[in-house]
């Protein structure tokens, strides 16, 4: 009978540590499109940028992307907070990527309006 137990316990625990094996190699971490807007240069074309992210947004949809944050609400904790932030979440670099080269030329209209920067970051697991 004590075998038994053993046995069934050792399975148990077998079994665990496979099902968080394989889970820890198919969960890869989140993936974020950052973009900072510091000054305004051309308020005209920024208002065209605004027109813009209507399309962005379904291109943030078209990729199951998630916006986390985008808002001009931003409180500079050490330095210069930027004038518009946004953040948005992607499952994996490569749908990120398709993202970015997808709006070319929204980000080429909001670098000759702005003074600005846009970059990836890969988060961490969950």
């Amino acid at each position: 009978m004590k075998t038994y137990f053993l046995g069934l316990a050792l399975l148990a625990f077998v079994s665990a540590v496979a099902i968080q094996g394989l889970h820890a190699r198919t969960t890869t971490p989140p993936v974020y499109v950052v973009v900072e807007i510091d000054e305004i240069t051309d308020a005209k074309g920024f208002e065209a940028l605004g027109q813009a992210t209507d399309a962005t947004a379904i291109e943030v949809q078209f990729e199951d992307g998630r916006y986390f944050a985008r808002t001009e609400n931003v409180t500079a904790i050490d330095g210069s907070a930027p004038k518009f932030f946004t953040l948005i979440a992607f499952d994996n670099v490569t749908k990120a990527k398709t993202f970015v080269d997808s709006i070319k030329a929204t980000t080429a209209l909001r670098t000759r309006v702005t003074k600005s920067r846009s970059f990836i970051v890969e988060g961490t697991k969950r």
